[in-house]
């Protein structure tokens, strides 16, 4: 007996529609069995964990904290993925971005005025795009596995910053503390509603960041050029496009856009560099990326969704007393479920018998 994976002729456009919301459905019987097993009521422990965090209005802030580079990496993501693409190593450009707009308020503090942010927010999206023509060089010089390339980038990067805030920037009034020195009001983000609570211009930067590659995907050569290579490379060729050239295109704008959210983050929720910048918001982009559809309007539903796992993973810590591994293993489930389901659509599984297979051979 074997299990055999056969393509579907043809897939449901309704389950293809529906399949996020099944996914998240699954995510939560998956979890509701989970919080049992822990020995949690599952309806209070769902409760603390998706909806309590949205019942104050400080809380809806810090959703949208942590939506916003989820948001801005995924969009970037969404093209990569969609013109065959892999870039894993957006947590990398993230922490580059980080790094390289922060140059202006740690290495040049006197600078004050009002073209500090956005000569920082450039300063971002060229570190990030910076980083990740690496892996796109080297994949279309010498046809180096993207994947593995963009993911050792991110081990780079992360002992980089390390090395910067303990090393040369690390504040020297700082107590010896690991981190840069504050940046100036010139150089934070302003929040959107200062009276409220914290959320920062930065979810604004990647609502725009969504709508202008939701244009270009579907309105623009280039957006159809990267939906052409990336369904068939043969297509493409064909129709006289470049691989290659597609290739640094979609990295470059991915890169940008995780090195923005770099930045963002950085000036809008941080203040300063420190040696963890980020959670793990380039990997957590993944799944938003396909959670969204690779969609630049779903991503930000789907941007929405991922944050509150954060928000609800550090509430349920609380509230529930579970450890933080325990609370991030939803991320984990929505990703494995999200994955099934597609599989699921355009793929369909046949067991076959010894028999069956014995007679199969014989016609």
């Amino acid at each position: 007996m074997r299990i055999e994976i056969i393509k579907r002729p043809q897939h449901s456009a309704l389950f293809s529609a529906l399949s996020p919301f099944i996914a998240l459905l699954l995510t939560l019987i998956a979890g509701a069995i989970l919080f049992s097993i822990l020995g949690k009521n599952p309806i209070s422990a769902l409760y603390s964990y998706f909806v309590e965090p949205l019942t104050e209005v400080w809380s809806i802030h810090e959703l949208l904290v942590k939506a916003a580079p989820l948001i801005l990496i995924a969009v970037g993501l969404s093209v990569c993925f969609l013109s065959n693409n892999w870039n894993i190593g957006a947590e990398g450009q993230f922490i580059i971005g980080g790094i390289f707009g922060s140059i202006l308020p740690v290495v040049f503090p006197e600078f004050e005025g009002w073209y500090v942010l956005p000569i920082m927010l450039l300063l971002g999206m060229v570190g990030g795009m910076a980083y990740a023509t690496i892996p796109a060089y080297l994949k279309v010089r010498f046809n180096t596995n993207e994947i593995l390339t963009s993911l050792m980038l991110v081990y780079i990067a992360q002992l980089f910053l390390d090395w910067l805030v303990r090393g040369p920037w690390r504040n020297p009034q700082g107590y010896n503390f690991p981190e840069t020195v504050q940046f100036s009001n010139s150089a934070i983000l302003p929040a959107i509603f200062p009276d409220s609570g914290r959320a920062h211009w930065g979810f604004i930067l990647a609502l725009i960041a969504a709508m202008v590659v939701w244009f270009m995907l579907s309105r623009t050569l280039n957006g159809f050029e990267i939906k052409v290579l990336g369904r068939s490379s043969r297509a493409g060729r064909f129709a006289g496009f470049s691989a290659g050239r597609l290739t640094f295109f979609a990295f470059m704008v991915s890169g940008a856009l995780a090195g923005l959210a770099g930045i963002a983050e950085v000036s809008g929720a941080v203040g300063q560099l420190r040696t963890s910048i980020s959670p793990g918001y380039g990997f957590t982009a993944i799944i938003v990326a396909f959670l969204g559809r690779l969609n630049p309007m779903g991503i930000i539903a789907a941007g929405l969704v991922l944050a509150l796992s954060y928000l609800g993973g550090e509430a349920a810590q609380i509230s529930l007393g579970i450890s933080e591994k325990s609370a991030r293993i939803f991320q984990g489930i929505i990703l494995f479920f999200v994955l099934a389901c597609d599989s699921l659509i355009y793929y369909r599984i046949r067991i076959v018998s010894r028999l069956g297979d014995a007679a199969y051979r014989a016609r």
